[in-house]
């Protein structure tokens, strides 16, 4: 069997920090945070990293903080791609902001930045990107329409750690990480992540050193100082198991990205069946996720695992159609659905094989309906 990932063999090699961090006795708010912090916000390329206890917590404590700070307001406009997973919106939603779906580029998967404009209301405050799959979603239009707008960029880079942006307009010495690129940044570092932790962890990154503080101090039940509470918070911290784990694993992240790569190139250039769509390109991807699309998805999920390979769905219901937000169940997102509706994960991970790819391939290659 193939699994879609494998992740008793990619962590085994981690496992002494952990066991580091608990022959210490020291499990919260200790030197293995503020290294983690500390390397990971050089890695990115910012000033702050503040560990959070998930990715969901990130993007919320984000906007919540741009709330106290009064930068937004209950009812602001928060633009976010339609094909997103749920968590981008939910942490929209919680802060009584009002999310403006937009659909993606086909051709990127990616918040179509054609049609950003046309939707940007006196109300909109914010744009709220995801790097999809891995896949850097940032461009140059996006960031003048910030400029131009004076709005907030917010990163969902939940699934992109390690990208980095590649601008036709600047020279290698100016490219940045995703995480970098907007005024703030959502980490999640789940398990299935490229940089995964032990179990749930997430981080924000941004330049902003007011928005870091605050953050820091509402994700520490709204406290600075101890006893002190200056905002009404919660408990959303890093503890020291993950974060050990994480900073153990961060001097390795672009060597395993590297080995993503080496696999994506192998379906994009191998596999060859009419009924079958492959991303065309793996230019500014980390392939947290390789997608297929096929119009009989199902059978051929079925048809994989018949043959030794486990796959994933990423998604298989868009957030408009979820039961949660039931004022979107009518609206029509032709693209955002069609993509849901065939979308299909294969395996591509560091501890893959060519020869498992290579299979993977065949497989996709002799697939009939």
């Amino acid at each position: 069997m193939i699994k879609y990932l494998d992740l008793k063999a990619i962590n085994r090699p981690y496992e002494s920090a952990a066991n580091e961090v608990l022959h210490s006795g020291w499990y919260l708010q200790g030197e293995a945070t503020s290294r983690f912090e500390r390397h990971y916000a050089d890695y990115i390329g910012t000033r702050h990293c503040v560990g959070v206890a998930n990715g969901l917590d990130a993007l919320t404590l984000i906007l919540r903080a741009y709330k106290e700070q009064g930068i937004l307001y209950d009812g602001d406009e928060v633009i976010v791609p339609a094909n997103t997973y749920i968590a981008s919106i939910l942490a929209i939603t919680e802060n009584n902001l009002t999310p403006v779906l937009v659909e993606p580029d086909v051709s990127t998967l990616q918040i179509d930045d054609s049609l950003i404009e046309q939707v940007i209301t006196h109300r909109t405050r914010a744009i709220m990107i995801v790097h999809l799959y891995g896949r850097c979603a940032y461009t140059d239009r996006i960031g003048n329409l910030c400029r131009q707008y004076g709005l907030l960029l917010i990163e969902d880079n939940a699934q992109a750690h390690g990208c980095t942006y590649v601008s036709p307009a600047s020279p290698p010495s100016q490219q940045k990480k995703t995480g970098a690129l907007g005024h703030a940044a959502a980490h999640s570092f789940y398990p299935s992540k490229n940089l995964g932790a032990f179990g749930d962890a997430g981080a924000v990154t941004t330049d902003d050193d007011k928005l870091a503080a605050v953050i820091r101090s509402i994700a520490n039940y709204g406290s600075s100082r101890k006893y002190v509470f200056d905002y009404i918070g919660r408990n959303s911290r890093i503890d020291e198991l993950q974060a050990a784990i994480l900073d153990a694993k961060l001097p390795d992240l672009d060597a395993a990205n590297c080995r993503r790569k080496e696999i994506a190139d192998i379906y994009i250039n191998k596999v060859d069946n009419p009924q079958i769509t492959v991303p065309k390109c793996g230019r500014n991807s980390v392939w947290h996720v390789f997608p297929v699309f096929c119009e009989h998805r199902d059978i051929l999920r079925q048809y994989l695992l018949d043959n030794g390979v486990e796959t994933q769905i990423h998604y298989p219901i868009p957030p408009h159609r979820q039961h949660c937000y039931p004022q979107w169940n009518h609206i029509s997102l032709p693209i955002t659905e069609h993509i849901h509706a065939r979308e299909l994960s294969i395996p591509c991970n560091q501890a893959m094989t060519k020869e498992e790819a290579d299979l993977i391939v065949s497989l996709l290659n002799s697939f009939r309906v």
